[in-house]
């Protein structure tokens, strides 16, 4: 366990690297990338072949670091953040593969891209509230770079307004915090103080403050109506920072409002709940229609990430401990579902029919010009659907267990989110991948230089991948419990047992 912290120190090394290496050779920058993301995730999967299960977060790292205000460089890990940083690991390196087509200024698109996750591996296993913020932070600037520099459509548009709405949330998470730490005389910012500095402010100050943590954090989760940043975002972004996106940093928002704002200030969210539950189901339902009829095949699943993670953020609402494990489940299983389906979509057919119109993707017989990214996408598609032997089923599943618990209606309007769920994923299936033979002459003849009945076969950092995420969805559809044993116990410890039950820790 002691060599998580690795994870951090060796991607902002890897990044150093990458931006050296890509100075001699592009292929050089590739490898380094590829071997820093591996070596850290091999990490967090050694890490989690010695984790024993546990109601008490484990430390890892705990250096003072701005003593005079009582800031740590406190490192720890449970279950929770533990099922994360696996599918961090994940994400990078099937991000890798399938950025291995990155020829202009490769050294720094792979520095931003490890600056951009070994921010995200601080976030997740800082137990220091200011740290926390300063991971987030450095998380979110590499992002801009990646979308400004090597993005496509609307690309400095979609960079920007991401950036500017990541900030805004930002900005209100700051001032949540020092509101805290100010107001409630704490000793310090690690999580335990603050959560016993907020008890002892007074409940009006306490909703104000939840009310500003939950909804920076929430913005950068995609929750309505803060969600339009995801969609422009999505599609602007490079297929691996579209896999990054949708695949770990969504996550950052969610994680934060369980581990900060429902943590250090449970009353107040007695009295945000409904609010925060009918926007995660409006998000639902919104999100689903709107991917139900939209022209751009990376807007489909741009809208489609949005309305998943209303699921996750519904999780939460609910509060209480199944909901939640359904959430933190939800979490890692869409990160990579949605990976996935960034990968087929960006990498496998926009690199290849420079097009992700429906209406000319239509004219082409995809299954048979590339079945390989056919077969892959039906597959991430029923997964994405909630298909039994996939994650995102016991992760949805279990959502809804636990806000029936506590209220049916709820329940019962998710449960069209995911019928609206199948009814864009089948159309996109079909209008996409589907075509005749006859009309692929009239779809790719018009672009000069590219066969009507001929694309450039999969490679194999593309097939590797792909058998990366194929294998987890289908392993954790397959026995889930190998993470909810994990997160399950997390869930029970001292500072989250106040979320529960509405109280001060």
């Amino acid at each position: 366990m002691n060599l998580l912290p690795y994870t951090i120190t060796l991607s902002f090394a890897g990044a150093a690297l990458s931006l050296v290496a890509g100075r001699r050779s592009a292929a050089t920058a590739r490898v380094v990338a590829l071997l820093t993301a591996a070596s850290c995730w091999g990490i967090t999967l050694y890490a989690a072949c010695s984790f024993v299960p546990s109601s008490q977060i484990l430390t890892l790292i705990d250096l003072p670091w701005i003593t005079q205000l009582g800031i740590n460089y406190h490192l720890a890990v449970d279950g929770i953040s533990l099922t994360l940083v696996v599918l961090t690991g994940l994400a990078a390196t099937a991000g890798v593969l399938f950025s291995w087509n990155i020829e202009e200024r490769t050294g720094e698109f792979f520095a931003f891209y490890l600056a951009l996750i070994g921010g995200v591996y601080g976030v997740f296993l800082s137990a220091d509230a200011f740290l926390f913020f300063v991971f987030y932070e450095i998380a979110i600037v590499p992002k801009y770079f990646l979308i400004a520099n090597w993005g496509s459509t609307n690309r400095e548009y979609g960079a920007m307004k991401l950036a500017l709405y990541s900030f805004a949330g930002s900005a209100l998470v700051l001032a949540g915090l020092l509101w805290i730490y100010a107001t409630g005389h704490a000793t310090g910012f690690g999580f335990w103080e603050l959560a016993q500095a907020a008890a002892a402010i007074s409940h009006p100050q306490q909703m104000a403050i939840f009310a500003l943590l939950f909804t920076g954090f929430a913005i950068l989760a995609g929750m309505f109506p803060f969600h339009t940043w995801a969609p422009t975002g999505h599609v602007a972004a490079p297929t691996g920072a579209s896999m990054l996106l949708a695949g770990v940093v969504m996550k950052l928002g969610a994680y934060g409002c369980l581990r900060i704002a429902m943590a250090l200030v449970p009353a107040g969210l007695d009295f945000w709940q409904p609010l925060i539950a009918w926007l995660a189901l409006i998000g639902i339902i919104y999100a689903g229609l709107v991917a139900l009829v939209q022209d751009d095949f990376k807007f489909v699943i741009g809208y489609s990430s949005v309305s998943h993670m209303g699921f996750v953020l519904l999780g939460l609402a609910a509060a209480n401990p199944t909901a939640a494990a359904g959430a933190i489940l939800q979490m890692f299983s869409h990160g990579v579902i949605a990976g996935l389906l960034f990968a087929v979509v960006g990498r496998m057919v926009y690199e290849r029919t420079h097009t992700r119109q429906l209406d000319a993707l239509k004219k082409l017989p995809l299954h048979r010009l590339i079945p390989f990214a056919a077969v892959v996408f039906v597959i991430a598609g029923l997964a994405s659907m909630g298909m039994p032997g996939f994650s995102g089923f016991p992760a949805e599943l279990t959502i809804l267990s636990g806000v029936w618990q506590i209220s049916k209606l709820w329940a019962i309007v998710a449960t069209f989110g995911i019928l609206i769920a199948a009814a864009f994923t089948l159309r996109v299936i079909q209008v996409s991948f589907f075509g005749t033979v006859e009309s692929a002459n009239a779809g790719l003849s018009e672009r000069a230089g590219v066969s009507p009945l001929h694309l450039d076969p999969i490679t194999w950092p593309e097939k590797a991948g792909t058998f990366l995420l194929l294998a987890a969805t289908l392993l954790v559809g397959l026995r889930p419990d190998l993470l909810l044993n994990w997160i399950v116990p997390s869930l029970q410890s001292p500072l989250l047992q106040a979320i529960w039950h509405g109280g001060t820790p």
